[in-house]
């Protein structure tokens, strides 16, 4: 395919990096700095810069934040190849999804989302990897009514670049998901190192703080505009967390080692299950 990614960051620079290494397909890319695009061009990430003409383009990825995905789709659908696919990388899907299938619809054009569960510390071309996305998740999110072929042209490409496991869902239940198992931890991680105590943590930490306190490196701007489109399913899980954490508090004001002891048990069981079924897990 001859293939467009809009966007040269973290996980569009990645992704252009990895269809060379891994892929034939011809890669275009685009980059509101033209100083990206010519690393990309040095760095062999991209075949050609984008100069505008959709003509001879398949598919086009949009790794922009939600708000910039959604302003480029309006703005460039009308250009684009009646039936060429479009997807993003969003990680938000929801109503998000609902507005970009209306606007892929409304332009004879045909969208399905994907969601690649990878990232780092930091973000920007400089950081991106062909390797990022070696055994991480993909996630894509299908309407009822989207093509198979669609759906499955984004899983194979998934795994083309990497992916570990390929898991395909509605955009509604990808949300509901995503606001447990990424977005609840960027939130503890950000609230974690609000302590004092982060100024004199050096040479007192191990692996468990680092795991902790990685991905309070977020950039505010994209997981504030995330977090609000997400809502409804974020206050669901921080209040099921701040319920669980005030059990644990009060069993320490209380000074109640049985209960204690028993809220540990009931965490370290549930993880143990949850660990039996990811070995169970085809991937």
């Amino acid at each position: 395919m001859n293939i467009l990614v809009v966007g040269l960051g973290l996980i569009g620079g990645s992704l252009c990096k990895a269809l060379k290494k891994y892929t034939y397909h011809t890669v275009y890319g685009s980059n509101r700095s033209p100083e990206v695009e010519e690393a990309a061009m040095r760095d062999i990430a991209i075949d050609y810069r984008f100069e505008g003409d959709f003509s001879d383009i398949d598919l086009v990825v949009i790794s922009l934040y939600p708000e910039g995905t959604e302003k480029y789709f309006t703005e460039n659908a009308p250009k684009m190849k009646k039936g060429t696919l479009v997807t993003d990388v969003c990680g938000i899907k929801g109503d998000f999804a609902a507005r970009m299938r209306k606007i892929a619809e409304y332009n004879g054009l045909r969208y399905v989302g994907i969601h690649p569960m990878a990232g780092k510390e930091f973000g920007g071309y400089q950081n991106s990897t062909p390797d990022l996305f070696q055994r991480a998740n993909f996630v894509v999110t299908a309407f009822e009514n989207d093509r198979e072929e669609d759906v499955r042209a984004l899983e194979s490409l998934s795994k083309e670049v990497g992916a570990g496991k390929v898991v395909i869902t509605s955009p509604e239940n990808h949300d509901k998901m995503i606001a447990y198992t990424s977005q609840l931890a960027h939130i503890v991680s950000s609230a974690y190192v609000k302590s004092p105590e982060i100024k004199l943590e050096c040479g007192f930490s191990g692996g468990s703080f680092q795991d902790m306190t990685r991905v309070a490196t977020m950039n505010e701007k994209m997981w504030t505009d995330l977090f609000l489109q997400n809502r409804d399913n974020l206050l669901f899980e921080l209040d099921t967390l701040i319920q669980n954490l005030l059990e644990y508090r009060n069993a320490l004001d209380s000074g109640s080692e049985k209960e204690l002891l028993r809220l540990i048990a009931d965490g370290r069981k549930m993880k143990e299950d949850n660990l039996r079924h990811r070995v169970g897990q085809p991937n």
